[in-house]
């Protein structure tokens, strides 16, 4: 499998071969080029200006010219101003006839997300690709504007939120709202494929699987430096802190628990899971540097996750499964390329193969996007908060097991009371952070499997 480890950076498919795949697969497509405004065109706001958020707006606006629907930019906010003024230069110079962003339209703060869905009309799109802690808050505010939605992965970190989410998915579905969510491997053309194989038999029925994402350190921050405040110190680092992100092992590990949970028809019910830190030095972060999951389906079924964020070991970055009759990679090296296969029997060798995706194939990043403009501009159900929801709830659940050394249930986990930053949707710049700096340690608050078997940290 050494074959399978070289990876693609997030996004960078686009620029390369994804872009003419995704053009030849859609050539001849009919779609018309209509919206419910008066002036024909589709306006987007960016909530969250980062590296995510600029990838996904670039994504969106490339679908103007598969579609032939025009698409612009009207809008940009963060709490960060430098991430605002720097990446509406970046998008302003990769598609300078669709950002029509002037610097009125440019907000910072903890109320600039409002600001720019006010920017937008009912029926156009918000993106939202700030930390998962604050999903909800401009979840809510979009389905009071009656706008149309985009949001990244995970959309939730613990219980309180998940159901406060199902709830405004289910008002979003009512006002008929269209709404995607940045699982874009549930968008591959080559996984859509892989699953209609496996429906149909191919490889048998569905025995166990086994994941892995193992790569160098992530997230490891040292002690906050003087000029920044806490509380923005921790959403500018939010993969170090479980309020904001559910740390590294739901920002980073809900891609491949999701496919192979939509691979095997169904959500885990509980996860009975190990994790720790290792060789850390002076970082202060709440992550651990391993995990090791087993999770369980209804029907018995595993689904074995491994994930390691450490240098000098093994890396791989893969989803696989095995069935009575066969087997099948999910995930080849990163999300995209899938380069999904299946084979006879339980070696993943070339002389077993039965079936290979054809290659170069479009690229996911983009197709969720062809997907969600394609709903909008033909006012088709497409509302993606459900599955969006159970997905990162089920990622909880596997971070919950491991922090509490115990097994968590998918019950529990959806009914545990602690919401890890309840007041999020009161944040200004003075309010105090969700955790602070634990002196008496040295670090933030950790997770203490078998000690802490309630509560996070």
């Amino acid at each position: 499998m050494n074959d399978m480890t070289h990876g693609t950076t997030r996004r960078n498919f686009l620029k390369t071969t994804g872009q003419v795949a995704a053009l030849s697969a859609l050539a001849g497509t009919a779609i018309p080029a209509v919206h419910a405004a008066e002036n024909n065109t589709i306006q987007l706001a960016l909530i969250g200006c980062g590296g995510r958020g600029t990838g996904a707006a670039g994504d969106a606006m490339s679908v103007q010219k598969i579609l032939n629907v025009p698409i612009k930019l009207v809008a940009m906010a963060d709490v960060f101003e430098d991430r605002v003024t720097r990446n509406h230069k970046n998008l302003k110079e990769r598609f300078p006839d669709q950002v029509d962003v002037p610097e009125d339209r440019l907000f910072v703060g903890f109320d600039a997300y409002k600001k720019a869905m006010d920017c937008l009309r009912p029926g156009d799109v918000a993106i939202f690709a700030t930390p998962p802690a604050f999903r909800w808050v401009h979840f809510t505010y979009a389905i009071e504007k009656g706008l149309n939605v985009f949001m990244e992965k995970p959309v939730t970190v613990d219980g309180p939120t998940s159901r406060r989410m199902f709830e405004l998915g289910k008002k979003s579905v009512e006002k008929n709202l269209k709404v995607g969510v940045g699982l874009m491997v549930r968008h591959c053309r080559g996984r859509q494929e892989l699953k209609k194989r496996i429906e149909d038999g191919e490889i048998g029925e569905i025995q166990f699987l086994h994941a892995y994402r193992m790569g160098g350190p992530a997230a490891n921050i040292r002690r906050k430096p003087d000029n920044i405040s806490e509380l923005r110190y921790q959403i500018r680092q939010f993969h170090s802190f479980i309020w904001a992100s559910g740390g590294v092992y739901s920002d980073f590990y809900i891609h491949q628990i999701d496919e192979c949970s939509w691979m095997k028809g169904a959500w885990p019910v509980k996860a009975h899971a190990l994790g720790g830190r290792h060789y850390r030095g002076d970082a202060v972060d709440q992550n651990f540097d391993t995990y090791s999951v087993e999770y369980t389906y209804p029907d018995g079924t595993k689904l074995f996750y491994f994930g390691r964020q450490m240098a000098g070991c093994h890396n791989e970055f893969a989803s696989y499964g095995h069935g009575t009759k066969g087997c099948c990679i999910i995930s080849t090296s990163a999300h995209t390329p899938g380069r999904v296969r299946t084979f006879t029997g339980q070696d993943f060798s070339q002389d077993k193969l039965i079936w290979a995706f054809p290659q170069p194939e479009p690229n996911p990043y983009l197709m969720e996007w062809v997907d969600l403009i394609e709903a909008i501009i033909k006012d088709q159900p497409y509302n993606e908060v459900e599955r969006g929801v159970q997905a990162s709830l089920v990622t909880t659940m596997g971070r919950m097991a491991a922090h509490f050394g115990r097994i968590v249930t998918y019950e529990e986990a959806l009914n545990h009371p602690h919401e890890l930053a309840p007041d999020v949707d009161k944040f200004t710049e003075d309010s105090p952070a969700p955790v602070q700096f634990d002196e008496a340690i040295g670090m933030y608050p950790q997770p203490m499997p078998g000690i802490k078997t309630d509560r996070e940290y």
